[in-house]
């Protein structure tokens, strides 16, 4: 069974940083891509970045390049996502998924991520 452990979110102030992690069992994770989702408040699924199966190749929403970093431990099953200067409009619940560059695959169950206006 495919699990996928989302922690790290919390409340941060504009321009804060948060690290999140994802941490996956039940597949061999180093066989497969992996992807950042979010869904902000009454909004649908939205991508935010994703990785290949060995790291050399990463993608990410424009709205995210050039604050978010996308990493993995493969070592460890662990998906990173690092943020940066955040927004407010990064107001989210945020997915880890087994995917690329799409919105679909299995998810975790979340972790929320919270910046005031």
């Amino acid at each position: 069974e495919v699990q996928l452990v989302e922690s790290g979110g919390g409340l941060v102030q504009p321009g804060g940083s948060l690290r999140l992690s994802c941490v996956a069992s039940g597949f061999t994770f180093s066989l497969y891509s992996m992807s950042w989702v979010r869904q902000a408040p009454g909004k649908g699924l939205e991508w935010v970045s994703s990785i290949n199966i060995g790291g050399s190749l990463t993608r990410y929403a424009d709205s995210v390049k050039g604050r978010f970093t996308i990493a993995r431990d493969n070592a460890k099953y662990t998906l990173y996502l690092q943020m940066n200067n955040l927004k407010p409009e990064d107001t989210a619940v945020y997915y880890c998924a087994r995917t690329w560059a799409s919105t679909s695959g299995p998810r975790g169950q979340g972790t929320q991520v919270t910046v005031p206006s």
